[in-house]
């Protein structure tokens, strides 16, 4: 099958749908399966990638660390009629995602369509947040999937958030995965040897795209309130992005900065070792939709402390695991930190065990079959097309169809978003 992957975002950016992609098109191309991702430059992004195509961007996007394409009408098509896809993928509903309901339209091939995100929680990135923005995106996101021949979310509660807001596509709950013997093995001594963490620490981590809506000022407090507590403890933070600057004040305010070891970004085995490095795993953010760092470091049988959200309430099972809070407290996080800390050894090792097996029943084996399963049979219930079988007209009346549907989007979306703020809600 030649399957066309379109996204926002990609190598290197580190995040959840960069390595989505990634992840998914390296299984597939294993498979047998041609596989071209469509995505935006980055800075320092690989030179001279087999079926990768880049269309120019602007960078770091109102000082985030994400690129905005720029549209450049005709750009594809050439890479496309050379490589004719059996199946468009996106990966998000703007931007690069109107591109991919344009081509899925004209080569008359069903488009999937991944909701990885809870976009209203990304709205500070826009100029002028505001609670209509949040509402804006709401609607935008849902007309999107209403666009698609089939939505795939990473779990089951964000499938029922959908379907509550509307959306009437089809759904599959599809984690996606992840290289659980990829994570399982790591150099903890030679990790902490090199970031010079005392050998006998608890030490509690947190890795992932240091940004505001991960809640990372909530999650520094806490971790620090606990470290007050247990002298014999650190934290250390894998990762960069805005937030770093915050989460170093948070710790110098209590005059504990030597405790706090922050790592910068990581990849490859350096990435696995410091998992590896950490004895408890830590979570603040509820703007996942289904938190893959959480999964990566169970397979490393890192217990997980996170708050209750909609894609991690699936994955941390409180008391098992590790600790799913309910009550969204400094106080609460901490006392949960020191809960783990004073565990029995034998109970301890119990819940890592727990940990790594949550992880391995991610395995990304098994949720690329599923994705592939939901491919062939999207494919099938299309249909075939044959563009000699219909006239000039009728492709014309398709194509003003497919604009129309997304100008409509946008527009119903806005005012959709005016409307509930004039009415108070």
């Amino acid at each position: 099958m030649n399957i066309l992957m379109m996204t926002n975002t990609y190598l290197p950016h580190v995040g959840g749908v960069a390595r989505s992609v990634d992840w998914f098109t390296r299984e597939f191309r294993e498979m047998g399966h041609r596989v071209v991702v469509v995505a935006p430059e980055f800075v320092s992004m690989p030179v001279n990638e087999k079926d990768v195509v880049r269309i120019p961007a602007i960078q770091n996007f109102n000082g985030s660390d994400f690129s905005v394409v720029v549209p450049i009408p005709g750009f594809l098509r050439r890479h496309l009629d050379t490589f004719s896809p059996d199946i468009v993928h996106s990966h998000h509903p703007f931007l690069v995602g109107s591109t991919a309901v344009r081509i899925a339209s004209q080569r008359e091939i069903p488009l999937v369509f991944t909701y990885h995100t809870n976009y209203e929680q990304y709205t500070h990135y826009v100029p002028g947040d505001s609670p209509r923005m949040k509402k804006f995106a709401i609607q935008l996101a849902k007309g999107y999937c209403n666009i698609a021949d089939h939505v795939v979310t990473p779990s089951e509660s964000i499938e029922k958030i959908l379907r509550e807001r509307g959306v009437k596509t089809p759904i599959t709950s599809i984690p996606t995965g992840i290289r659980v013997k990829d994570f399982s093995s790591g150099d903890r001594s030679g990790f902490r040897k090199r970031f010079n963490i005392p050998e006998n620490n608890f030490l509690a981590g947190h890795l992932g795209r240091l940004a505001p809506e991960k809640n990372l000022e909530f999650l520094a407090r806490s971790v620090r309130e606990f470290i007050k507590k247990v002298p014999e403890s650190s934290f250390l933070v894998v990762g960069s992005g805005p937030s770093e600057k915050s989460i170093k004040k948070i710790f110098s305010e209590e005059g504990l900065a030597d405790r706090l070891y922050m790592a910068g970004k990581l990849d490859g085995q350096d990435l696995v070792d410091a998992y590896h490095a950490m004895d408890i795993f830590t979570f603040a953010s509820k703007s996942e939709t289904q938190g893959m760092v959480i999964a990566e470091a169970m397979a490393a049988s890192l217990p997980v402390i996170a708050l209750d959200a909609p894609g991690i309430r699936e994955v941390v099972k409180d008391g098992e695991n590790g600790r799913l809070l309910y009550d969204v407290s400094v106080e609460s996080f901490s006392s949960a930190m020191e809960n783990i800390y004073s565990l029995s050894k034998k109970d301890f090792d119990l819940m890592k065990e727990k940990s790594f097996s949550t992880a391995d029943s991610l395995d990304l084996s098994k949720c690329v079959n599923r994705l592939m399963d939901l491919y062939t049979n999207v494919c099938r219930d299309h249909g075939d097309y044959k563009i000699s079988q219909v006239g000039f007209w009728e492709t014309a009346m398709d194509q003003l169809k497919v604009e129309w549907d997304l100008v409509r989007n946008v527009a119903e979306a806005a005012a959709s978003s005016f409307k509930e703020e004039k009415q108070g809600k």
